[in-house]
């Protein structure tokens, strides 16, 4: 293996005097784009790097393909010894699964002759010398045939400069190009068709492109183009081959090899043969060095990608549009959590705080006015990728730091149920999928509803949506990955869940987890039914505690010290258990057709957000639950293989993974919060570095990096519920904008983060608090302060009542 690449962060000049705190400074924008296998992206945060705005639909950034296939995650695009392949315009972050987007490419070249096919890339492509270098907004390599490319990104265009060594100069633009899964599969993406048209005597192209399935296994999207040069190129020509992808349900050239493209016309349609089309553009060795390109894109028409890159990229300044990115991420990002920036204050953290806000932030993609689908005055969000990620902690953290577009996210998600009938888990490409687990969107709204977000929002239609969730079997996808019923939207497993009370081991997968996801799904519906459907709430109540039909009162961990008694179990369809040789430290390839997903049963039997008084009891009550606490948090206590999302973890509890999020704040409810404070911090510590291998896996659209954001803060939210747990400050002073324009300041007295952190006493609003949690209306509507006083020794500060348990009930048909 090569030595690994060094890259650099660095803060780019900002042409303007900037009269608030450039927090944006403080991001590192490789956090999370290495595992912890040097030089390879495997096992990281499967990042984007490149330009950028908050929510934006462009996400400028390099493509590369990484020839070690058995570790290969080419996700973001970006990878840290990846051959680079194109410059492209659309990228997702933090992602898992076979890539997504990759596409309307440009690739900088120094020669065109044999052997470059410009139909292969592999004849072509290039990789990297030097350091590659970042900021908010701009992105900087140097490729090995001696191009130098900068880039940044506006909301839905971008801005390409290629500085050429002395001789040729040509930009490859190919149409047919994406991000590939390198080992093939049912679910890689490919190109369907598209057209490219080069103006006579101009340094314009237009065109579209049309792309399909990708992770969620997307029906086709379009997406249109509009490129120019600063300099009128020597020669334009368009190009044309047969393509010669393996693709499903399309045609393709299957004969072997690959053909030389045919090029000589100003424009080019793809086809029913979906040939692959693109564009040379070359300048003679007499122009200037210097290349630049600015491109936009839309879903609507050329006409509108044409007004995107004259609008929001009026100059050919490179400069200029990543300090107007750096100004919007400042002004609408980060600035919404303020905290010292002195001389006193650990750098690092500062790093690890405004990195993790950067990365929440780029997905989901904001498309209003940019719904090819159908007619509407509603907000249109895509890239939720996904919700079963995102409703844990991150829609929350939404909620008080971006009211307005978390507002329209939700109205967005309900707009989909209109139009298609169901609200997605996952969507992408202007389609829903794939599903996970349960109908997480559910979630989505009930937190927002009990925390009495309004705006624009139809409740009436918000919660007819959620009862489509709960009651309507969705059609079966015959997926490749789960062919037992729909992965596409909806609840898959309703087949079982509405006659049986429960997901069975032998008419459905992810049963475990299902039975789980399905009873927060419907304790979500019962928080909404209270102000929508008073009638519905004690039927929703009652389904929330099904995940008890599952659970066995007798089975025991195996190869645990202590054993524990009473987990969540298989059962068949006719209510008897199948536990034979049952391990719940294991749940097999743990993916769509295991008995769980992402986590093993061990770890499911502690995600009950809405009834962990029941729970408690389930485990014998709050001894026996707090040493089982313990046990999951003491390294090499992990049997599971924990593949890309736990390397380096040996624990059961897995930070990588989104189900196990709240576990280290359970000691809350036991009132031991100093245990929270603890072991919170230690996975922080451990797992969170402001270095490339800064996450511990995929960061799953920001999902991680959240988690970070709230542990930092010294809160953390409880889903569906208007509640948040106290844990412990990492700044001295935290000013965080809530509910638009209100205040809430967070104050950590006598903190040090390496010895004093521990809770001695909380007031909040000048109130002393016995409490270690608050209600929403405490201090996120109105404002209002929160005063930690820290030490070093752990204490029980806690007399007040634990946190509630909404969905307390205990059915009668346990086993």
């Amino acid at each position: 293996m090569a030595p690994p690449r060094r890259i650099l962060s660095f803060l780019l000049f900002v042409p303007h005097v900037m009269t608030q705190t450039d927090y944006a400074q403080y991001v590192n924008p490789f956090m999370g784009s290495e595992g912890p296998y040097p030089g390879l992206a495997f096992g990281g945060g499967d990042i984007f790097v490149g330009g950028a705005v908050p929510f934006g639909v462009a996400k400028v950034g390099i493509d590369t393909y990484e020839p070690n296939v058995s570790y290969s995650t080419l996700n973001g695009g970006y990878t840290p010894q990846g051959l680079v392949t194109a410059f492209s315009m659309m990228h997702e972050s933090g992602t898992g699964g076979a890539p997504k987007y990759g596409i309307i490419p440009q690739m900088p070249l120094t020669n065109v002759a044999p052997p470059v096919n410009l139909l292969d890339n592999q004849t072509y492509w290039q990789s990297r010398v030097g350091n590659d270098t970042a900021t908010v907004g701009y992105y900087r390599t140097q490729l090995e045939n001696g191009v130098v490319a900068e880039l940044a990104g506006a909301r839905h265009s971008g801005i390409m400069q290629y500085s050429f060594p002395a001789g040729e100069q040509h930009v490859l633009v190919d149409i047919s190009h994406y991000l590939p899964q390198e080992t093939g599969g049912y679910s890689s993406q490919i190109f369907v068709g598209g057209a490219i048209d080069i103006k006579t005597n101009s340094s314009v192209y237009t065109g579209y492109g049309t792309y399909a399935l990708g992770w969620n296994e997307g029906a086709p999207f379009t997406v249109y183009f509009c490129g120019e040069f600063d300099h009128t190129p020597s020669q334009a020509q368009t190009f044309r081959g047969r393509n010669t992808d393996p693709m499903q349900r399309y045609h393709t050239l299957a004969s072997g090899g690959i053909p030389q493209a045919m090029l000589g016309n100003t424009s080019e349609y793809s086809g029913p043969l979906s040939d692959r089309i693109g564009a040379l553009f070359s300048w003679n060795n007499s122009t200037s060095s210097q290349i630049k390109s600015r491109v936009g894109i839309s879903f609507i028409s050329e006409q509108k990608a044409c007004g995107f890159k004259n609008d929001e990229i009026p100059s050919w300044d490179v400069n200029a549009t990543a300090a107007a990115s750096r100004a919007e991420w400042n002004d609408d990002v980060f600035s919404k959590i303020q905290v010292p920036t002195d001389s006193s204050v650990n750098v690092t953290n500062l790093n690890l705080l405004y990195s993790s806000l950067y990365f929440m932030h780029l997905m989901p993609s904001n498309r209003s006015g940019e719904n090819p689908l159908w007619n509407s005055e509603e907000p249109s969000w895509d890239d939720f990728y996904t919700l079963w990620d995102i409703f844990r902690n991150t829609v929350s953290l939404y909620h008080l730091i971006q009211p307005t577009a978390y507002e329209g996210m939700i109205r967005s998600l309900i707009d989909i149920w209109r139009y298609e009938g169901y609200m997605p888990d996952g969507r992408s490409g202007n389609y829903n999928g794939l599903v996970q687990g349960g109908s997480n969107a559910d979630n989505v709204l009930a937190d927002a509803y009990v925390k009495g977000l309004k705006g624009g929002i139809n409740w009436t239609d918000g919660y007819a949506a959620m009862v489509k969730d709960a009651e309507v079997q969705p059609y079966n996808t015959f997926s490749y990955v789960d062919s037992t019923a729909s992965v596409k939207e909806g609840r898959g497993a309703l087949y079982d869940w509405i006659p049986l009370s429960y997901v069975s081991s032998d008419r459905s997968t992810r049963y475990v987890s299902r039975t789980v996801e399905y009873s927060l799904n419907d304790f979500a519906l019962s928080q909404v039914a209270r102000g929508e459907a008073p009638g519905d709430v004690q039927k929703y109540l009652n389904r929330s505690a099904n995940w008890q039909n599952i659970w066995n009162h007798n089975v025991k961990s195996v190869n645990t010290t202590p054993i524990f008694t009473g987990f969540l179990a298989p059962r068949i369809s006719n209510g008897t258990w199948n536990i034979t040789d049952y391990n719940p430290a294991l749940c097999g390839e743990c993916e769509d057709t295991a008995i769980s997903y992402e986590a093993t049963p061990f770890e499911y039997s502690f995600v009950i957000p809405h009834d962990t008084q029941t729970l408690i009891q389930f485990m014998g009550g709050l001894a026996t639950f707090e040493s089982r606490l313990d046990y999951i948090f003491q390294p090499g206590t992990s049997q599971q293989d924990l593949g890309a999302n736990g390397a380096g973890i040996t624990t059961i509890m897995n930070i990588g993974n989104e189900p196990d999020f709240a576990l280290p704040y359970l000691y809350n409810y036991i009132s031991k919060q100093y245990k929270s404070v603890q072991q919170s911090r230690a996975l922080a510590n451990e797992f969170f570095h402001d270095a490339n291998y800064g996450v511990p896996g995929n960061s799953d659209a920001g999902a991680l990096n959240s988690w970070l954001i709230w542990q930092m803060l010294g809160l953390y939210p409880i889903v569906t519920q208007p509640i948040y747990l106290l844990g412990s400050p990492w700044f001295s002073d935290i000013n965080m904008t809530v509910n638009n324009n209100r205040t809430l300041r967070i104050t950590a007295n006598n903190l040090d983060n390496t010895n004093s952190y521990y809770v001695q006493s909380v007031k909040i609003n000048g109130q002393p608090w016995s409490r270690t949690w608050f209600e929403h209306t405490d201090v996120m509507v109105e404002g209002g302060t929160i005063d930690f006083e820290l030490g070093s020794n752990a204490s029980m500060w806690e007399t007040g009542p634990v946190p509630p348990s909404p969905g307390h009930l205990v059915l009668n048909n346990t086993s």
